[in-house]
């Protein structure tokens, strides 16, 4: 059975809907279609408003429907519909809804004054008096017509929702509660008891608002307009009128809704009220007036403060100040009387004469303030109790400031907390200037990128840099409109640090300059490359200028090296050329040989006296030439060396371990890392202008890249040997671990010192050295981070000793990085033993012409180990004839030695080289035979001569050089020395062969050979 309450809701629905049915023939449609199109924008604003009471009417209409047959289904079918079918109670949220839209539209249409003037504009309603009275009948309402229309349109609604109120509160009495439905009874009772009271509020702000633009009105009339761009963003110090700057204050101001066609609009009618003069907009609700509740405001002394919904307004003579409530923070006060706000550039204090009106003022500011950030209007939030809710410190909004400094004018959008810029934001300047980053407390801290336009059309200066407390401080990238590149660290806003500099090679002087910085110079050690010269400086700068020891490459293979001050050489110095000949002595600022020096030839010779040189006469002397000197060390004036006591290997690239050095002293944050070690960035100008391009990450989670922690807790679980050689082998080669950026940025400036100009032979010793340092470096950095590693689990890392430290190095470091330097590297080693390598494989050539048995004898191996087995003879061959064949095994072995660059495997193949060949030996003599070092060197020149390893002599020099010293004076030593020995016995072969009696006669050792290569 249904309660009677049910059947009460019923005929109050059915009187509803005929009411809202009349509503909208007798008084909405004519509204909408009486009198002229308005011509004026208050007439065309008011009619819009009309519109969408209209629509919200007619949704209202139909919702009353819905409900009112869902009641009679409920009655008809009672026992099979369930209280709970009724829409009231299953949908009382969207019922809700529907009933605010409409009284937001109708209070709307209050504040402008609409109903009067549409009853002003048509003579249609005069006439109409008499159907206006009868629809008001019922609540006895007189006045003018205008009021008249506004009570017709409001107090239907009014009535019918007290009346629901009481027929539901009266519903939940009689159900009990234990049904069914009794929680949805009372959750639509407590919301309509809720409607009921915002209805109230909002009339009543409604009609406050209404009458505050009506007293305002001639005071705040004022020709000037702000611009969109100005107006909204934050506070206002202009004589705008309120109702113009008001509007913008609601808008967000992300890119995306300032291009929607709502935000476009309103631009649009804000440009007409400047024109028209309107004095109100309907979207605006006055909460409080100083006028009506006093409040005095510190240190502005505002004569009148407007709280409106979303903004609150500051009146000082002509000045209106509006500050976005979104914006504000509210700090409740200690002594009963004040409360604080926080703004964007201002904080004022609200000073009160009694408690209790700083407690409504202070809880309407905060529940307008919270209406503001959750971006729509709730009753829930207006209704709440006296206690202020509480409201968020960080915040997402947009300002412009005003102030004096460097924001004035700067437009702020993004993250926030009490009242400044904190989080990720953009920052745009009118002149062009943006920056998007973190921010923290105000200033630019973190990651940022920063774009300056420049004079020229589509040109901008763009940095990618961390920030300090608003200045670029730690690893950046910067592109400058010149078309350079700087990539490396700052401090203060200017270079500090290491740093690469470099020019495009279309630009009128290209350079390129690696290293160290200081407050925005070139200061200390850096490699400075002159293309367009074909010159690379390598040494000490000081304020910009080349200044202490230095060295210069020439693209023609002169090198210089002395002593430069204020970017000249001053002093003595010297002088090597390509063929070797070196030059002892002075030299003009140009580098040009001037005064006292020596001459020192490849060939021993001496020149030694007073250079100089004239206008057309080219390089003078005079001195003595001695030609009785003894003749030059073999191979003595190749092995020149530059650059190795004016440059301390352990200070030339500080700048670059320094960093890594800060990064684990501060115990490795995650916040540091890329600030500190550099970041993973993809640099494209073409996207500079774009929004992809100023929010661009910097790693992504498919490029393997891990957290700090992840790191640390894998270092601790690889730190058996094995798995230590296969976690730094990985981390190495990664890009994105702190030791594989280490890596790559001293991979950097290898090649940016030995590369290209650089590869000179006389720059052996310095790079040489310089490896080996970068893998004690790199030790010692993996160390700090096991050290951190540790630290953090509450252990204490052991110390170590040299020795100790030193395998591990050259062990373990070293094979696994040296890839990394070896094509520079062995360049230089090249270059270096050019001519012994000639002269060795000139010998491997006149070798190479003899059979195996002649090359055998030549070499005076001893008949009863050669392997004639393993020489399979056709009818038309004879032993004499047949080659490739004997200790083939040992000479495919040795070949393997330039498949790898580390040492330590390197000396392994040649270990198994001289394995092969006793292992042949064995065979030969049929046991077990330790070949003597008589016997080991011809059969080693043997295997060399046959397996033609190009580039013999560097491949040599390099393992003597970077091999472990644990293998000094033991078998690899052994083996490697006597690698050695048959190198410089090929080297003279070519003599030998010459001077060889009966060797190039006919039948001779040589020519017997001859056919035979011929032949093949």
């Amino acid at each position: 059975m249904c309660s009677p309450e049910e059947s009460a809701l019923l005929r109050q629905e059915e009187v509803f809907s005929a009411t809202l049915a009349r509503i909208n023939s007798l008084v909405l449609q004519p509204l909408l279609l009486t009198g002229p199109e308005p011509s004026d924008f208050q007439g065309r604003e008011c009619l819009r408003l009309l519109q969408q009471l209209h629509r919200s009417s007619q949704q209202l209409w139909e919702v009353t429907e819905q409900s009112l047959h869902s009641l009679r289904e409920r009655l008809r079918h009672p026992d099979s519909v369930g209280l709970e079918s009724l829409l009231l109670l299953r949908s009382a949220d969207h019922v809700l809804q529907v009933h605010m839209e409409y009284i937001e539209s109708y209070t709307s249409c209050v504040v402008v004054q609409a109903f009067q003037k549409a009853a002003r504009r048509s003579e249609y309603w005069r006439g109409q008096r008499k159907t206006l009275r009868q629809l008001l009948a019922s609540v006895g309402s007189e006045g003018s017509v205008g009021m008249a229309l506004g009570q017709v349109l409001c107090q239907p609604l009014a009535h019918h929702l007290q009346q629901c109120v009481l027929l539901l509160l009266s519903l939940v009495d009689t159900i009990g509660e234990h049904h069914p439905a009794q929680e949805l009874v009372v959750h639509a009772a407590t919301l309509f008891g809720n409607l009921q009271s915002f209805m109230k509020q909002a009339l009543d702000e409604a009609v406050a608002t209404q009458a505050l633009w009506h007293s305002l009105g001639s005071r705040l009339r004022d020709p000037f307009f702000p611009s969109p761009s100005s107006v909204g963003m934050g506070c206002h110090q202009t004589l705008a009128p309120l109702h113009y700057c008001l509007p913008w204050c609601v808008l967000p101001c992300s890119e995306e809704s300032a291009r929607s066609p709502e935000r476009i609009g309103l631009e649009d009618q804000c440009r007409e009220l400047g024109e028209q003069d309107v004095l109100c907009t309907p979207a605006h609700r006055l909460l409080e007036d100083s006028k009506d509740m006093p409040v005095t405001v510190a240190p502005l002394r505002a004569e009148r403060v407007l709280l409106f919904d979303d903004a609150l307004v500051l009146l000082q003579g002509h000045n209106v100040r509006t500050f976005d409530l979104k914006l504000v923070w509210v700090d409740p006060g200690q002594d009963g009387y004040t409360f604080h706000l926080i703004t964007p550039e201002e904080d004022f204090s609200f000073c009160t004469k009694d408690p209790q009106s700083q407690a409504v003022w202070q809880r309407k500011v905060t529940q307008a303030v919270c209406q503001a950030l959750r971006g729509k209007k709730d009753f829930l939030v207006l209704g709440a109790g006296l206690e202020p809710p509480e409201l968020p410190s960080c915040r997402c909004g947009a300002y412009t400031f005003c102030g004096e400094g460097r924001l004035c004018q700067a437009t702020y959008e993004g993250e926030w907390c009490r009242g400044r810029p904190h989080g990720r934001g953009t920052l745009k300047w009118p002149d062009g200037r943006n920056h998007v980053g973190d921010f923290y407390q105000g200033l630019e801290h973190g990651f940022g990128i920063h774009l300056v336009p420049q004079a020229s059309e589509d040109k901008f200066d763009c940095y990618k840099c961390h920030w300090q407390e608003g200045s670029m401080n730690g690893y950046g990238i910067c592109e400058y409109s010149t078309d350079e590149v700087y990539k490396g660290y700052f401090q203060a806003g200017l270079r500090h640090g290491f740093g690469v500099l470099e020019s495009t090679p279309q630009a009128p002087q290209p350079c390129k300059y690696t290293g160290h910085w200081e407050r925005g110079q070139r200061s200390g050690y850096g490699i400075q490359e002159d293309r367009d010269r074909g010159e690379r400086f390598i040494g000490m700068w000081q304020a910009d200028q080349r200044h202490g020891p230095g060295v210069v490459v020439t693209q023609a293979g002169v090198c210089y090296q002395g002593i430069f001050q204020v970017d000249k050489i001053v002093g003595s110095g010297i002088l090597l050329s390509e063929d070797d000949s070196l030059y002892e002595g002075t030299f003009t600022r140009d580098l040009t040989l001037m005064g006292k020096g020596k001459i020192t030839f490849p060939n021993g010779f001496t020149l030694e006296g007073s250079f100089g040189s004239g206008i057309e006469r080219g390089l003078q002397m005079q001195g003595m030439l001695d030609t009785a000197a003894f003749p030059p060390e073999p191979n003595s004036t190749c092995k020149r060396q530059l650059g190795l006591g004016a440059f301390p290997v352990e200070s030339r690239w500080q700048g670059v371990y320094s960093p890594f050095r800060d990064f684990v002293r501060a115990g490795c944050p995650g916040d540091l890392q890329e600030a500190l070690l550099g970041f993973h960035v993809q640099s494209s100008r073409e996207l500079r202008k774009s929004q992809e391009y100023l929010c661009c990450e910097r790693t992504h989670p498919e490029d393997g890249a891990s957290s700090i922690e992840d790191i640390l807790e894998e270092l601790l679980q690889h730190q058996e040997p094995r798995a230590l050689q296969q976690y730094l082998g990985k981390a190495l080669s990664n890009s994105l671990h702190p030791l594989g950026k280490l890596l790559r940025t001293l991979m950097l400036t290898f090649q940016a010192t030995y590369s290209g100009v650089g590869a000179n032979k006389h720059l052996q010793g310095m790079a040489q050295e310089e490896v080996k340092q970068h893998a004690q470096e790199l030790w010692a950095s993996y160390r700090g981070l096991l050290q951190v590693a540790l630290q953090q689990k509450g252990q204490v890392l052991e110390d170590e000793d040299v020795e100790t430290r030193d395998l591990q190095v050259h062990g373990l470091v070293l094979p696994l990085m040296l890839p990394s330097f070896h094509p520079e590297l062995f360049t230089l080693y090249l270059l270096l033993h050019e001519k012994e390598d000639s002269l060795y494989s000139q010998g491997i050539t006149n070798l190479s012409l003899f059979p195996d048995i002649k090359l055998l004898e030549f070499l005076e191996v001893q008949k009863h180990l050669w392997p004639l087995k393993d020489l399979t003879l056709t009818t038309n061959q004879r032993y004499s004839l047949v080659r490739d064949k004997c200790f083939l095994s040992a000479t495919e072995c040795l070949q393997k030695i330039i498949t790898t660059m580390d040492p330590r495997e390197k000396l392994e193949v040649l270990e198994k080289t001289y394995g092969e060949i006793e292992a042949t030996v064995s065979r030969v003599l049929g046991r077990e035979y330790k070949l003597p070092m008589d016997d080991l060197l011809p059969l080693l020149i043997y295997v060399a001569a046959r397996a033609q390893i190009q580039h013999l002599g560097a491949e040599i020099h390099l393992i003597r050089d970077m091999m472990d010293p644990i293998h000094t004076g033991g078998l690899y030593d052994f083996l490697l020395t006597a690698l050695e020995s048959c190198y410089e016995h090929i080297q003279k072969e070519d003599m030998r062969l010459h001077h060889l009696p009966g060797c190039w006669e006919p039948g001779g050792l040589v020519a017997q050979a001859l056919p035979y290569r011929q032949q093949n």
